[in-house]
């Protein structure tokens, strides 16, 4: 069949269905993408009481696990930060230059290796206070917690310095000149550079689990000897499982990768489900993880609450 002006009747069809398909992606794409803002703006908000409550109280403020913990909630707020615009300038194909695009891809690795790193340092912490009570003020002070946040930052910071290197023996000097999309793929010139990322995010998270199993282990097997009540030994092994589900849950920002290579041809909305569920999700929940249940933070964001929630009555009652 054909229509007036000479063109079939089934190609305009198909091309009327391309084009609201394409328009019902981009409206689900948008609705995705506010949500994850959404997201981040309420992770924003906990970010700042966490951080007041932290900064404001002279006990967490001289106590290692906090700092740990705010080191941490920063880490990952940076991480967010760039990882977001990354992902905005990429989904709409916004050129920035060569420097400015790889200095921003190079903070972003290194923010995602420093999380397994500081969660087996907090967990070498909490197997230094329940195993060696005695000696927890001797082993962690506040310069050692430094120094351990100081030597992690280097420990992630080597493999950066090496692709460096070999990004710029391998280019012309011209190349720092261009301005291109952002995306590590533009930056990998030889196969030596996908090999050294491999490596270092498989020793990263393989010696974080190994850290995290070893020490609430052995955490677990003391409370079980010392008490003999179940109570003990439960909270115990849910302090052990939840450093692993979040290891776990900074692991699965590489999950993305296993499902591009079997999806990629059949969903298009990909790279934004790809970045929300597997990058932006687990450092949402993070916050929540730890900040909700600890009694500290917990306690203060109760009072607050419950203040808020009286003064809203009593303005009400009058």
């Amino acid at each position: 069949m054909m229509i007036s002006n000479g063109i079939p009747l089934n190609i305009t069809i198909s091309l009327l269905l391309s084009a609201w398909d394409g328009l019902n992606i981009e409206v689900l794409r948008t609705a995705i993408t506010s949500s994850m803002f959404t997201c981040f703006f309420f992770f924003l908000l906990c970010m700042a009481a966490m951080l007041t409550i932290f900064f404001t109280n002279s006990v967490a403020r001289e106590t290692p696990r906090y700092i740990l913990f705010i080191h941490m909630l920063i880490n990952d707020a940076a991480y967010l930060c760039f990882a977001l615009l990354i992902f905005i300038f990429y989904v709409y194909h916004i050129t920035l230059p060569v420097p400015v695009c790889y200095l921003m891809i190079t903070l972003c690795e290194t923010n995602l290796k420093v999380t397994p790193y500081n969660l087996a340092v907090m967990s070498l912490e909490r197997y230094v206070a329940i195993c060696f009570p005695l000696r927890h003020r001797e082993f962690c002070t506040i310069p050692r917690t430094f120094l351990a946040i100081a030597l992690v930052w280097t420990i992630c910071l080597i493999p950066s310095v090496v692709d460096f290197i070999i990004l710029c023996s391998s280019v012309n000097k011209s190349f720092f000149l261009l301005y291109v999309i952002c995306s590590e793929s533009n930056f990998t010139i030889i196969p030596m550079q996908e090999v050294i990322r491999i490596f270092a995010y498989v020793f990263t998270f393989s010696l974080a689990g190994l850290a995290i199993l070893f020490t609430y282990i052995r955490i677990t097997l003391i409370v079980l000897r010392i008490f003999s009540k179940k109570e003990s030994a439960s909270k115990a092994a849910k302090t052990m499982m939840l450093h692993a589900l979040q290891l776990m849950l900074c692991m699965s920002s590489f999950g993305w990768s296993i499902v591009e290579l079997f999806t990629k041809d059949n969903l298009v909305l990909l790279p934004t489900i790809n970045f929300c569920f597997f990058l932006c999700l687990p450092r949402f929940l993070s916050i929540f993880i730890y900040g909700a249940r600890d009694e500290l933070f917990f306690g203060y964001i109760k009072r607050y609450f419950v203040r808020s929630a009286s003064k809203i009555v009593s303005s009400l009652a009058t």
